[in-house]
C-alpha cells in the first residue's frame, strides 16, 4: 500500500484514500453482481483488515472503512483470481461500471445489459492506457428495467429503447443529457472507445483543474456536444445514427426494487433487501450469500441505492426467506424509515462535514420509528456540507449539516429541506435545527404530509405544489403568519 502522502484522492481497493477514521478502500463492483465465493472474501477482508464492517454505495460499489494495515500481495491474487480486483493495477481507480440490479431478470426489460458490463470491463482490463482516464469517468447501462438508473448520474449512459419503425432494440447515447444518437448493441463498445479515446487526447492538452485531470463535463461545456461527436465519429469505421424521435419519459418510482417482485423467469421472483445506510457486518455478508446459494441463484445484486437483491427464488420459498432475512437482522420493507435512508460519510470521515451525519441519521430514524408509520417511501438524506457527495437526483427530505452558534460555544445543527424547488435542496422548510430536535421537527413535517397529502402523492410532490407560507403555518400553528 501507499504511503499516506501518495494516497489518492479517489480510492481503489490496491491504493485507498485517506478518511479522518482511516484509509477508505473501495472495490469496484461491474454491474454490482457478487456470487457466493466472492462474498466470503471479501467478508474474510474486512474481518483481517478493517473493522468487520462493509458498505454498500451510491454506484454499487463496496468500501472498507478504516483499514489497519496494509492488505498483502497474497490477498491481492486471491481477489483478483476471484474477479474482486482488476487484473489491470492501473484501471482499478476508475469508477465502477453501473447497471440496473434487476438486469437479465426485470419483466420490463428490453435488453440483458450484463454482457455489456462484461465487454466494457474486459475493454478497460485489456487496454492500458485507458488508466490515464479521470478516477470518475464513468459509464451506465440501462435496459429499460422498471428498476432504472437513468436518473443516477454517470459521465456516458447507454439507454435501451425500442424503434417504432421494425420494433428493433438500440440504445440511445447520453452525455450530460440526450444526443439524439441512436447505436447498435454490437457498437456499443466501439462507441465507448472512441469516446475515451478522444477524451484522453483532449485531457493530455489542457491544464489540471484544481490538480486534477479534466473530467468529461469540463470537456462538453469547452467544445460542446456536437463537436464531441464530430470527433468521436472520426474514430468509429461506421456512421452514427441520428434518432428522429424524442426519448420516451419514464416513470420512475421511488425505492420499488424493496420487497418481493416477480422475475421475467416464469415461477421466480427476486427480493430486495434494506441495509440502513448500506452497512453489512462480515457475518451477515456470509449468510446472506449462503441464503442466495440455498434459496436463489447463488448471487448478491448490488443497488446504487444502498441495499442489495436475491434473485432467481422459486416462488413457493419465499415466504421461508423472508424469515431467514429477519434473523439475520434485516428486513425488505420500503416503508421502514431506514429502508431510504442516505448519508455522506459525516465529520468522522471527511474534513468538508459539519456534522456527524451517520449517526445522526440513524439516530433520528430510530427516535422516529417510536412515534409514526409510513405508509410509502420516504427518501432521507443527510449531507453533511452544501457539497451533497452521497445524494444528487430529488428527494423528498434533505438535511445539510451546519454550525450553530448558541451564547459562547458552536454546536452542530441542520437546516432541513424537501421538496425539489427552490433550491438544490429544495424549500427550506426549518432553519438551524439543533441535532436533539431534527426527529421532533422530522415527524412535524412527515405528520403534516401524511394528513394533506393527495393519494399516491409523495412528499416531495406535496411540498412542492403547497405554498410555502401556507406549509409553515400548518407547521408551525403558534405562530402567526405575517406577511
Amino acid at each position: 500500500m501507499l504511503s499516506l502522502s501518495e494516497l489518492p484522492t479517489c480510492p481503489g481497493l490496491f491504493s485507498g484514500s485517506r478518511a479522518r477514521d482511516g484509509i477508505l478502500s473501495r472495490m469496484r463492483i461491474p454491474g454490482g453482481i457478487l456470487n457466493v465465493a466472492q462474498c466470503g472474501a471479501i467478508a474474510d477482508l474486512v474481518d483481517r483488515y478493517g473493522t468487520g464492517y462493509v458498505q454498500v454505495t451510491n454506484r454499487a460499489n463496496l468500501q472498507i472503512r478504516n483499514l489497519n494495515s496494509a492488505i498483502s500481495a497474497e490477498v491481492w491474487q486471491d481477489l483478483q483470481t476471484l474477479g474482486l480486483a482488476s487484473r489491470l493495477v492501473e484501471i482499478d481507480p476508475i469508477r465502477n461500471i453501473m447497471a440496473s440490479p434487476t438486469a437479465g431478470i426485470d419483466r420490463q426489460s428490453l435488453l440483458d445489459t450484463r454482457p455489456l458490463v462484461t465487454d466494457w470491463d474486459n475493454y478497460l482490463q485489456t487496454h492500458p492506457e485507458q488508466s490515464e482516464l479521470s478516477p470518475k469517468f464513468s459509464v451506465g447501462f440501462d435496459g429499460g428495467e422498471s428498476v432504472s438508473i437513468r436518473a443516477i448520474r454517470n459521465d456516458i449512459l447507454l439507454a435501451a429503447e425500442r424503434r417504432y419503425a421494425d420494433a428493433e432494440i438500440v440504445l440511445r447515447l447520453y452525455l450530460n443529457g440526450d444526443t439524439g444518437i441512436i447505436i447498435q448493441e454490437s457498437q456499443c463498445i466501439s462507441v465507448l472507445a472512441a469516446i475515451a479515446s478522444v477524451y484522453l487526447q483532449y485531457t493530455k492538452n489542457q491544464p489540471r483543474i484544481e490538480g486534477k485531470k479534466p473530467r468529461l463535463r469540463h470537456l462538453l461545456a469547452d467544445w460542446g456536444v456536437e463537436k464531441y461527436l464530430e470527433q468521436i465519429q472520426h474514430n468509429l469505421p461506421f456512421v452514427l445514427q441520428q434518432s428522429s424521435i424524442a426519448p420516451s419519459e419514464k416513470s420512475l418510482a421511488n425505492y420499488q426494487h424493496l420487497g418481493i417482485h416477480p422475475q421475467q423467469q416464469s415461477g421466480f421472483s427476486y427480493i430486495g433487501i434494506a441495509l440502513a445506510l448500506g452497512w453489512l457486518k462480515s457475518q451477515q455478508l456470509r449468510d446472506l450469500a449462503n441464503l442466495a446459494q440455498n434459496f436463489g441463484g447463488g448471487t448478491l445484486r448490488l443497488t446504487p441505492w444502498q441495499n442489495l437483491l436475491i434473485s432467481d427464488i422459486p416462488n413457493h420459498r419465499l415466504s421461508e426467506l423472508e424469515k431467514s432475512i429477519a434473523r439475520l437482522g434485516l428486513h425488505s420493507s420500503a416503508t421502514n424509515l431506514d429502508s431510504c435512508l442516505v448519508a455522506c460519510a459525516g465529520n468522522t470521515g471527511c474534513a468538508s462535514a459539519m456534522t456527524d451525519t451517520q449517526s445522526h441519521a440513524l439516530e433520528m430514524v430510530q427516535d422516529l420509528a417510536q412515534k409514526l408509520q409510513i405508509d410509502r417511501p420516504i427518501n432521507i438524506h443527510f449531507s453533511g456540507c452544501e457539497k451533497s457527495c452521497a445524494q444528487h437526483s430529488p428527494i423528498d427530505i434533505t438535511l445539510v449539516g451546519i454550525q450553530i452558534k448558541q451564547q459562547n460555544e458552536t454546536i452542530a445543527g441542520y437546516d432541513i429541506y424537501a421538496g425539489t424547488t427552490d433550491s438544490p435542496f429544495g424549500r427550506k422548510i426549518f432553519q438551524g435545527v439543533r441535532v436533539a430536535e431534527i426527529a421532533s421537527f422530522t415527524n412535524k413535517l412527515l405528520q403534516i404530509y401524511q394528513r394533506w397529502r393527495s393519494p399516491d402523492e409523495s412528499l416531495g410532490e406535496f411540498v412542492d405544489r403547497s405554498a410555502i407560507d401556507q406549509l409553515k403555518q400548518l407547521l408551525n400553528p403558534k405562530k402567526p403568519n405575517h406577511k
